[in-house]
């Protein structure tokens, strides 16, 4: 055994405990424990951190620590105004996302904004893990012990509870701003929309809509139609919170409710 010091910086403090936040403290590592064990023993999943300094030196996670050595760790997640880190640095319109069995709501959310992200309730982990490394998805989860496994490269701790503030987390964390596409993507099948006809799927409309709506887009997978509606507003209203006020890129698809989905910008 030997024993090493450790601080942790910034968000990362969030998964230590009260009495180890914000100071230095030092903790018992097994023989030959790495820097990436000895982290994620005190609670901390490699993928929320950026940045490991050993006596000062920049380091891998691989490295043997011995006696004495003293580990700073930073987060890997900039909030606005802040340096970003790797996974910020990716081209935003490339992050793609896998979410776990308990963010079904975000993982809706996220699709409304135009991105890319893979969810079914009845995900294991294993399964997350295997999409997350052969598409180059970026892991969301509640469950800091699925971002520890090793196959996890690009994962994201997900603080909120609420999905809205779930949202609005990402959105800072990540910027995903500028590469959102409101309303592009099918919220059931995570597919683009494409503009389509009113003529062509006239007898699939509610009587209501026949008469007050003249834009449509469909999915080509699960044949949804969708069309601007009630609850556009509101969800508009939440990207532009999310996104700092930020407008839509102009290429964007309009908003869209329908008949069968009434808590989100819908479908028919």
């Amino acid at each position: 055994m030997v024993t090493a010091t450790f601080r942790f910086h910034q968000a990362l403090n969030n998964f230590l405990p009260r009495e180890r936040r914000e100071r230095s403290f030092a903790a018992e590592c097994a023989r030959r424990a790495t820097t990436k064990h000895m982290i994620e023993a005190l609670g901390v999943p490699h993928t929320e951190v950026e940045a490991v300094l050993v006596n000062g030196e920049p380091s891998g996670f691989e490295r043997i620590l011995a006696e004495g050595d003293h580990v700073d760790a930073y987060a890997r997640f900039a909030q606005a105004g802040e340096t970003g880190g790797a996974l910020p640095a990716r081209p935003r319109e490339r992050m793609r996302f896998v979410a776990d069995s308990h963010l079904g709501g975000l993982a809706r959310l996220l699709r409304m904004a135009g991105y890319d992200t893979l969810y079914d309730n009845h995900y294991h982990d294993d399964e997350v893990e295997a999409l997350a490394t052969d598409d180059d998805r970026i892991v969301l989860t509640r469950d800091r012990e699925l971002l520890k496994r090793r196959g996890i490269v690009h994962g994201c701790y997900v603080h909120a509870l609420d999905p809205e503030q779930q949202l609005g987390e990402l959105f800072a964390r990540l910027g995903l701003a500028p590469g959102a596409r409101p309303f592009s993507l099918c919220l059931h099948c995570n597919l683009p929309l494409r503009a389509v006809d009113k003529a062509s799927i006239l007898e699939r409309l509610p009587e209501s809509v026949r008469v007050l709506h003249d834009s449509f887009t469909t999915c080509d997978s699960c044949g949804r139609v969708y069309w601007k509606g009630s609850h556009t507003k509101r969800m508009a209203a939440l990207l532009d919170a999310v996104a700092g006020a930020q407008p839509p890129p102009s290429d964007a698809v309009a908003g869209v409710e329908s008949s069968d989905d009434t808590d989100l910008p819908g479908r028919a």
